[in-house]
């Protein structure tokens, strides 16, 4: 599985991005599909996941401004990213994970700044 992601780029606090995360190659092992982000001088942390079976879980420092969904036939994950704040700022990654194999794409910065 390759993933590819996509959307990032600079945006005023409050504004809004989406960020997107496509696969190629059979992820018919995959059963998570998540967001990771990592900012300047910080861990690499969890923002979002999603299980095939649609559960979603939350950084709570998001919770309520992002939005983590899927669509299966183009095997693509999103990232709907409102109300942006400057700490938000950091490179986004995507991560799927499966049968003890895990996957990640190359990141795509997201620069929240006034």
């Amino acid at each position: 599985v390759q993933l590819q992601a996509s959307g990032g780029g600079s945006v005023q606090p409050g504004g809004s991005l989406r960020l997107s995360c496509a696969a190629s190659g059979s992820s018919f092992s995959i059963n998570v599909r998540g967001w990771y982000r990592q900012a300047p001088g910080k861990e690499r942390e969890l923002v979002a996941a999603i299980t095939n079976g649609g559960s979603t879980n939350y950084a709570d420092s998001v919770k309520g401004r992002f939005t983590i969904s899927r669509d299966i036939r183009k095997n693509t994950v999103y990232l709907q990213m409102n109300s942006l704040k400057p700490e938000d700022t950091a490179v986004y990654y995507c991560r799927w994970t499966g049968w003890g194999m895990e996957y990640w794409g190359k990141g795509t910065l997201v620069t929240v700044s006034s």
